[in-house]
């Protein structure tokens, strides 16, 4: 077994402390060989039956990106319509999409009709394939702020729309639509707990039965 350092376990919170869901991005071109990089974490990652069931379209044309990001802006109208009073007031000022600076976005699906991994463990819980997508976006996440760059999660979207726009064959589903980029700033607190909206739990709060 492997035995970490306490300077490297002390890095390693550090890191998931700053790993920050990022909408505020420079336009700066991101090297493709750091991208690169950072994306074979994807390679890393565990995944039920060893499926590997994630399957990554990047979306760089004009025509793509203006698609997604109709998208966005639809459904966050529609988000917003949800909403009264003072909360429908902070709502709309929030940022909740970097999509019109981020140099790189990536569409991260579930392909559910994968034969890797032959079924093993999604028989009963088909549902851990898109959890193994998780996953490995985690990874991916933390190896792109251990270089500085910083990632953004769009979920305010259509997802059947977007598959639609993007092409993408039958079997693959939605699970993530990511902003990759350098960020305008850094910061160790979320977003929304500067701005209001909520605050971070404090402790864990485990149940026992």
């Amino acid at each position: 077994m492997t035995d970490f350092t306490p300077d490297f376990q002390n890095d390693l919170r550090r890191l998931m402390q700053w790993r920050r869901d990022v909408r505020q991005f420079r336009t700066d071109p991101v090297d493709e060989a750091l991208l690169t990089e950072c994306l074979d974490a994807f390679l890393l990652a565990p995944s039920v039956g060893l499926s590997e069931p994630w399957r990554i379209l990047r979306v760089n044309s004009t025509t793509a990106r203006a698609a997604a990001l109709e998208n966005f802006q639809t459904a966050n109208a529609k988000a917003l319509a949800g909403y009264n009073g003072e909360k429908a007031e902070l709502y709309s000022r929030l940022k909740l999409s970097g999509m019109t600076h981020a140099p790189i976005q990536l569409a991260v699906f579930c392909d559910d009709g994968t034969p890797k991994g032959s079924g093993l463990g999604a028989g009963s819980m088909p549902e851990m394939r898109r959890y193994s997508v998780v996953g490995a976006i985690t990874q991916f996440w933390l190896a792109a702020r251990a270089q500085g760059l910083g990632v953004g999660w769009v979920s305010i979207l259509d997802p059947d729309k977007l598959c639609h726009d993007l092409d993408a064959p039958k079997e693959w589903s939605l699970v993530a639509y990511l902003c990759v980029g350098w960020p305008q700033a850094a910061s160790k607190t979320p977003e929304l707990a500067k701005l209001g909206w909520e605050t971070r739990r404090e402790s864990l709060p485990i149940h026992t039965r």
